[in-house]
């Protein structure tokens, strides 16, 4: 057995547990770049830590334009107000986006160069100023993960910048920071969060050499990730629906706080798959929310593995409260992607790639493309050649689960 275990320094999750900030942030520095996005800023809640911190701390810088995606425009203008107030800690509140955006500033504040030099697995050369990361969405597990997922404007796919290095030094996750997340937000970010937990639990399983948990980031599924993976998925399946339809449900939103934070700490580990990779492509050129990309494929990609992780979904189906007690693989699988397509459909993720805009004409160039994301790819529990990743894309773009299939001669 050879595996590893990443996380931040310390990682505190409860109701109230956001008061905790400025002694945290103060203990790790006294100069502090906060990240954010204007909306938050406006919010009580994120106005009264601001504020908290100013008081305990010498200097505080403010980058409040973070916009989707991370486009490299932010990373040069955030990377420009650490540089300002000499910033040696960052405080970053916000999704993904923010906290995304936040690791990679720390790297090039310590390292220096740009974002493009980071690009791909163990590229950054050492730790970072530290990071305290506040997620204010329960979805993409960023403040626990080893991944900064950015926009290149000459690239036409997302790109990642992956190290041990860019995992947060703390990570304070409080569900009271969720109740004013929108609806629409909820649900893309929340489905995300399911997809690290399934994409985690089916993850091919590696075998490892002893470089390889230093050189590698995603290293497939162990037993410690499949714990994580299982309990955060039993969380997200009972609690999505109801804190999608009610927002103010503070069991299901603490349910959500906690599942996103244990699917960030499977896929840390074990990796996304198929469903990230092939999304890439997708919301580069779509302009559509992450979550919702994920989440459409999420049942696609399935299905087209379901040969190697039929034993798996049959877990799957029972920690998520379905009765696949006497059922087969087989039929247990079945009975899991039919309640998940019912999940996806429940929470407002449209059923097809031609109901976001996906020509169809464009699928065999997207599969290529996520064909050259390794780090995920080769994670995907199933065939991983071009035309079977196709094959999943003509599926999903039908919205038909069972077009996935190809004769040997289409292979």
């Amino acid at each position: 057995m050879l595996e590893t275990v990443r996380g931040p320094r310390q990682l505190i999750v409860g109701e109230g547990v956001a008061q905790n900030i400025p002694r945290v942030v103060a203990e790790c520095g006294s100069r502090v770049l906060i990240v954010t996005d204007r909306v938050l800023l406006e919010q009580p809640g994120v106005a009264e830590i601001v504020a908290a911190v100013r008081e305990k701390v010498e200097v505080v810088g403010v980058f409040a334009d973070a916009t989707p995606d991370v486009p490299l425009a932010d990373v040069a203008l955030a990377v420009s107000v650490a540089a300002e107030v000499e910033a040696d800690v960052i405080l970053a509140i916000g999704g993904g986006t923010v906290i995304d955006l936040a690791k990679i500033v720390g790297v090039i504040r310590c390292h220096g160069g740009t974002p493009r030099d980071f690009y791909g697995e163990s590229k950054v050369p050492g730790p970072t100023i530290p990071l305290v990361a506040v997620p204010t969405t329960s979805g993409t597990g960023s403040e626990l993960t080893p991944v900064s997922v950015l926009t290149d404007p000459d690239r036409e796919l997302k790109v990642g910048v992956s190290s041990v290095h860019i995992v947060p030094d703390f990570a304070i996750v409080d569900p009271e920071l969720t109740y004013t997340c929108p609806a629409t937000v909820t649900a893309h970010s929340g489905i995300d969060a399911f997809c690290h937990a399934v994409e985690s639990y089916t993850a091919r399983p590696r075998a490892h050499g002893p470089r390889d948990p230093v050189e590698q980031v995603f290293l497939g599924r162990n037993p410690i990730t499949d714990h994580y993976a299982l309990l955060a998925a039993e969380r997200i399946a009972r609690s999505l629906p109801h804190v999608v339809r009610d927002g103010g449900d503070k069991d299901a939103r603490a349910d959500m706080s906690y599942g996103s934070m244990l699917a960030g700490l499977a896929f840390s580990h074990a990796g996304n798959a198929a469903p990230h990779a092939l999304q890439y492509p997708i919301g580069a050129a779509t302009h559509t929310p992450h979550g919702l990309g994920v989440g459409l494929l999420l049942p696609y990609a399935l299905d087209a593995a379901r040969d190697a992780i039929g034993d798996r979904l049959t877990i799957l189906a029972g920690v998520c409260g379905l009765d696949v007690t006497d059922a087969s693989d087989a039929e247990a699988a079945d009975t899991f992607l039919t309640w998940l397509d019912g999940l996806l459909a429940d929470i407002g993720i449209p059923a097809s790639l031609a109901d976001i805009g996906v020509a169809r004409a464009d699928l065999p160039r997207f599969a290529e493309m996520a064909s050259g994301v390794t780090r995920l790819i080769q994670n995907h529990p199933g065939p991983t050649d071009t035309a079977s990743l196709t094959a999943i894309l003509e599926a999903a773009w039908l919205g038909d689960r069972t077009r996935h299939v190809l004769t040997p001669e289409q292979r």
